[in-house]
């Protein structure tokens, strides 16, 4: 037969049997070619229920040949499994892959034959004589072993968690607490700078201008003088004078600005008695001792005006 017409009758084939897959129920078994190459299939046979390979999944690989359905597809087991008829690389020992092959065969029937083949495995055909032996010699000793590499080899693996979405944080509700928050300071606008600064300016004139009456009434003292010693002159007796600067007797208290300084005593009675003494023990001063206490009276009064204080205590 001709290549190129084997070719287009194995691809007609090939489509209908991906077409028969698609009908069939093919239960946990699992078959259908490759995205790469059409002539390679891959397939997947479940542990047959009740027997040693229960539980486990054992993967195939089927490679169709070029004159394929004449000729029969190539079997190989990818998961390692310990059976009489398939080998530790693969290769499997079935009547219906060799001389039984027939074009009326498909893909499909070859899982199902290989199912059964995982139930009821063939001692008379087998393609690893040592197993055959202890099956038929020890069966508790291979199906135990059997299992042991169902369990190594041809357990599926579990599949991966699903992905658990990620929840944003919930917003932290306001809490209504007892106390009151303080509010920040507001910055100054332009209007309110602006007073501020003119306030401190008035008060400090203002400050300053009551400063300089306070020192310009401590500086203008007032002469308190006696009437009686005005006309006689300076006194002979415990009188004192008082000059600029003189700090006032520790006993009494400074008097405030403005205030006349009576150095005199505080009773009536004996301010009335020192003058009527003067008097007895004094004479009248002549015209001519006036004179000069009329000129040290004028010479006082300049005096007055710049701020000198004199008083004259009997």
């Amino acid at each position: 037969m001709p290549p190129g017409l084997s070719s287009a009758m194995t691809m007609k084939r090939i489509q209908r049997e991906i077409a028969d897959i698609k009908k069939e129920d093919l239960g946990e078994i699992k078959l259908a070619p490759t995205d790469s190459n059409m002539h390679i299939w891959k397939g997947c046979i479940p542990g047959p229920q009740g027997s040693v390979y229960e539980g486990g999944v054992f993967e195939v690989e089927i490679v169709l040949p070029a004159d394929y359905p004449f000729s029969a597809p190539k079997v190989l087991f990818k998961t390692r499994i310990y059976h009489m008829n398939i080998s530790e690389q693969g290769n499997i020992c079935i009547d219906i892959l060799k001389q039984n092959w027939s074009p009326a065969l498909s893909l499909f029937k070859v899982m199902l034959s290989l199912s059964s083949l995982l139930t009821d495995p063939n001692p008379r055909d087998p393609l690893v004589p040592s197993i055959a032996t202890q099956y038929i010699r020890n069966r508790k000793q291979h199906d135990a072993t059997a299992r042991q590499w169902t369990e190594t080899f041809a357990l599926p693996k579990p599949p991966p968690p699903p992905p658990v979405p990620v929840e944003a944080p919930p917003s932290p509700k306001p809490t209504k607490g007892k106390g009151k928050k303080r509010a920040e300071p507001r910055p100054p606008t332009t209007a309110e700078s602006s007073s501020s600064t003119i306030r401190p300016t008035r008060s400090a004139a203002a400050a300053s201008s009551s400063a300089a009456t306070a020192s310009t009434s401590a500086q203008s003292d007032i002469i308190s003088l006696d009437s009686d010693e005005e006309m006689e002159g300076p006194p002979s007796g415990k009188g004192k004078k008082r000059k600029r600067g003189d700090a006032p007797p520790a006993t009494a208290s400074a008097p405030d600005a403005g205030e006349v300084v009576d150095l005199l005593g505080n009773s009536e009675e004996e301010r009335e008695a020192a003058s009527a003494k003067k008097k007895r023990t004094r004479k009248p001063p002549s015209r001519a001792g006036r004179q000069p206490a009329a000129a040290a009276s004028s010479s006082r009064r300049p005096v007055q005006q710049l701020g000198d204080v004199i008083v004259i205590e009997d």
